[in-house]
């Protein structure tokens, strides 16, 4: 599977902070120190119905932790995944009467172009669930040969008692995991299992559903978890820098991933961060594909916003806080990216030197994009007011902006 064409990050001048970012599992700040070549692995979308803003929210906070490695100077090998079947996707399918296969393919392709138009740095690797197969049965049949995975009635599951670190990334009690893993695509009722928690590893065929071959598995597909588990491990190993996702990922989905893998290699962490983005609301309710209450990407494209304006919208809230989509964050959006673009096109300007620094300083600090654009925005009333006579300061405030906060002026 193929992501979408790379935006160019221009080179600034000086270099980058290293990171400091909240850690879901420790609760608390970490300075990540990566080698050379940062990994990150960010749980993508399930395709079966277009990007919302939640989603580009999640995006752009993992776009900001690309570019703060970029500007350190260090190389970054991003994998995602694209969760191409599962029950959502046939669910809705079947209730459109379409194909679930070429469904998954045109909301996808609709993902790709909304992260291009938002500037969203692409992943090296893109793979979908079903491509991952094949490394996937693998795994499972590994677990099961460990003692850490059983079979019930066809199917196969995870012991979660196999891993004993299981619960330290979401740190929740069993009654709040048990709650979750209902809401959240596990089946903690079914009779027969180990332990109500125990999540699907391979799930049998099912008459009507598409369904691979799994070796000694019998035919079937994969659970959500392991996927990215198999695509994680092929492509970063263990002990990759960052684990990402929105909020709603930390449990069940990045606990068992991690315990699935800890369990498969005998190494912790699977991730040395698990980093989470806050959820989007929409008329008091998190913008959900079940609720309905969505403000997609591409109709907001449609109608004639500016993809930077989008983008500036996001990055007035800060990633971990839970914040309300309305038309007027829009509206502040297109105001200030006017602003901006008028600052910047004159000949010369205030120093920029200052400005760039602190930038820096604001996304090194847990990715503080509401107080790198505060800087800029004191940078274009100081241009308008005053203006200056450094000829340079326009075009490297420009540069920064793009490189650093992915919006092209």
């Amino acid at each position: 599977m193929h992501a979408w064409p790379a935006s160019e990050v221009p080179a600034l001048p000086g270099q980058g902070r290293d990171l400091r970012i909240h850690d879901t599992a420790t609760g608390g700040p970490v300075t990540l120190d990566p080698g050379p070549v940062a990994r990150i692995y960010v749980c993508g979308i399930t395709p079966y119905d277009a990007t919302h803003i939640g989603h580009a929210a999640t995006y752009n906070a993992f776009d900001l932790v690309q570019r703060v490695w970029l500007d350190t100077k260090r190389q970054v090998h991003y994998v995602q995944n694209v969760t191409d079947v599962d029950d959502p996707l046939l669910e809705r399918a079947e209730r459109d009467g379409v194909d679930w296969a070429a469904l998954a393919e045109q909301e996808t392709q609709l993902f790709r172009e909304d992260m291009t138009a938002l500037r969203m740095l692409p992943p090296q690797q893109y793979i979908g669930a079903v491509e991952a197969i094949p490394g996937i049965v693998p795994l499972v049949e590994r677990l099961r040969d460990l003692g850490a995975a059983y079979e019930l009635e066809g199917d196969t599951y995870f012991s979660v008692e196999a891993d004993p670190r299981f619960g330290q990334v979401s740190h929740l009690d069993a009654a709040a995991m048990r709650l979750l893993s209902a809401e959240r695509g596990g089946d903690p009722e079914r009779p027969g299992k180990k332990n109500p928690l125990d999540p699907m590893l391979w799930s049998a065929a099912r008459e009507g559903e598409p369904s691979w071959d799994g070796g000694s598995l019998g035919r079937g597909r994969p659970g959500w978890h392991i996927e990215c588990v198999a695509i994680a491990l092929d492509h970063l190993g263990m002990g990759f820098d960052v684990q990402g996702g929105g909020s709603d990922l930390v449990f069940p989905h990045h606990e068992m991933g991690a315990s699935h893998a800890q369990a498969l290699t005998g190494e912790f962490p699977m991730a040395k961060a698990y980093v989470h983005a806050g959820m989007v609301a929409l008329h008091g309710e998190k913008m959900s594909k079940s609720k309905g209450n969505l403000v997609f990407v591409s109709r907001l494209r449609q109608d004639g916003v500016d993809p930077a304006a989008i983008r500036l919208a996001l990055l007035s809230h800060h990633y971990r806080a839970d914040w309300e989509w309305t038309d007027q964050v829009l509206q502040d959006a297109v105001t200030r990216l006017g602003h901006w673009r008028a600052a910047v096109s004159r000949p010369d300007g205030p120093s920029a030197e200052a400005l760039v620094d602190e930038i820096r300083e604001a996304l090194a600090n847990d990715l503080d994009a509401p107080a790198a654009l505060t800087a800029v925005d004191r940078w274009a009333v100081t241009q308008e007011q005053q203006g200056g006579t450094d000829t340079g300061a326009p075009g490297i405030v420009s540069r920064a902006v793009d490189a650093l906060l992915g919006v092209a002026l």
